[in-house]
């Protein structure tokens, strides 16, 4: 699926518009520091390894860079570092800049294993995984509570839960609008 082929990039929140994307921003710097202690935790091989932003011309140094620097504190990142040609040169010989920035905080996870961990704790907690079978229809069904129930079905199973995580990836939008149609509403197709 598309979490075992991902880059498995832990990303410091730097590039989101806290303006334009507020959610994002806020939950990538968030994520970012839950990964980190749920690897700690779970003994999951992960590193923070920093990435180089670099600027490759004066323009890109003097306007660019900053403007990074400017987003990435407007969502809370306080650790990047601007480095001078030569610093950037002392930690990759091979890159030619005339400047970058250092994020330190961003790092890599061994992803297989991240989801190896998440399913065993979500399976420990009352979750269940269907692989390999395509929804064709969710119906909200009148619960009995504070909220309703979903049945989802597939080909060859149906399920009756409370939650349903969506983690259809490039198909996502469409089991969304199953699940919104069966409400009475529509959502907006996303274009990748």
């Amino acid at each position: 699926g598309t979490s075992s082929r991902n880059s498995e990039v832990i990303h410091a929140g730097i590039y989101y518009p806290p303006q334009l994307q507020p959610l994002k921003a806020r939950l990538c710097v968030r994520g970012k520091e839950l990964m980190y202690k749920y690897c700690a935790d779970h003994n999951i091989n992960h590193r923070k390894i920093g990435k180089l932003i670099v600027a490759t011309n004066e323009s890109q140094l003097q306007k660019d860079l900053p403007s990074i620097v400017k987003r990435a504190e407007a969502n809370e990142i306080t650790d990047l570092r601007l480095l001078s040609r030569d610093e950037v040169r002392s930690i990759e010989p091979d890159i030619v800049c005339t400047g970058a920035l250092l994020s330190p905080s961003t790092g890599i996870v061994d992803s297989h294993i991240l989801m190896v961990e998440l399913l065993g704790d979500a399976e420990k907690n009352g979750a269940t995984l269907a692989l390999n079978c395509p929804v064709k229809n969710v119906e909200i069904l009148e619960g009995s509570g504070s909220h309703d129930r979903l049945l989802v079905q597939a080909e060859d199973m149906d399920l009756s839960c409370d939650h349903v995580i969506n983690c259809a990836g490039l198909f996502a939008d469409k089991v969304a609008s199953m699940i919104f149609a069966s409400a009475g509403k529509d959502i907006v197709t996303r274009q990748y």
